[in-house]
């Protein structure tokens, strides 16, 4: 995470002069069903009859067909490029219970950019990761730890509240939630992809400790999950600072 730039300009770097756009899912949904599903989307033989797979939604309702049968007809409408598969997918995804719920997600969002890159002639990039995002932007979760190991107090929690306010908008980003625990804070926010990640966290640190110094430089940052605070405890116990903490 040393490294400034933006996931932007390292996917422009992998993908190397890549013209087309970028979609991100907005959901959040595990990272190990999303490798579950590409695995299986990956696998699943594509010599069906599209016609006879459309005809199918009815089985998606069907509580005698299993899950692992609805699952290969989702990512088989997925796979066919016309509207009405994007649409059989759509109502499902409305309905669809816990256990299909995201699968149903992924498979309608891999289905409009199937069709976006037909209809438009375009290539499409996906950026999915566990937590989601929303109009360009990735959500990450955000852990800061007092300087002390104590509780931030009723000033200092005012104070690092109102810094993310002032300062994420500057770039771009978004505040969706701060929370305050016993020995740390929680974020939970949006940032550009055009942006590096960990300027706008540094500098709320760098403005709330330029007024006394109560916070870590070091802090926690994914886009992966929301971590709990049994898994932050654990951390904060069995992981080394200078392997926890993201530096300068």
């Amino acid at each position: 995470m040393e490294n400034q730039d933006s996931i932007f300009e390292k996917i422009q770097e992998i993908l190397g002069n890549f013209s087309g756009n970028f979609s991100i899912l907005e959901h959040q949904v595990d990272v190990r069903v999303q490798m579950d599903y590409f695995d299986f989307s990956r696998n699943l033989k594509r010599d069906f009859d599209p016609e006879l797979i459309l005809k199918q939604e009815d089985n998606l309702y069907n509580p005698e067909i299993t899950v692992e049968s609805k699952k290969e007809l989702l990512v088989s409408l997925a796979s066919i490029d016309k509207p009405e598969a994007y649409r059989i997918i759509e109502r499902y995804v409305q309905k669809a219970p816990d256990e299909l719920k995201d699968w149903a997600i992924l498979s309608l969002q891999e289905s409009r950019l199937f069709l976006e890159s037909k209809l438009l002639d375009e290539n499409q990039v996906y950026i999915s990761t566990g937590l989601g995002g929303l109009r360009g932007k990735l959500r990450y979760f955000i852990a800061l730890f007092p300087e002390t190991r104590s509780e931030f107090s009723e000033i200092q929690r005012n104070l690092i509240k109102s810094e993310f306010s002032f300062i994420f908008p500057k770039y771009d980003a978004e505040i969706e939630a701060v929370e305050f625990f016993t020995n740390y804070a929680t974020i939970v926010a949006l940032i550009p992809l055009s942006i590096p990640v960990l300027d706008p966290i540094k500098s709320v640190i760098g403005e709330c400790n330029d007024l006394g110094h109560f916070i870590k430089k070091g802090f926690l940052i994914t886009n992966v999950k929301i971590l709990s605070a049994i898994e932050i405890e654990n951390l904060l116990n069995n992981v080394p600072p200078e392997d926890l903490f993201l530096k300068e």
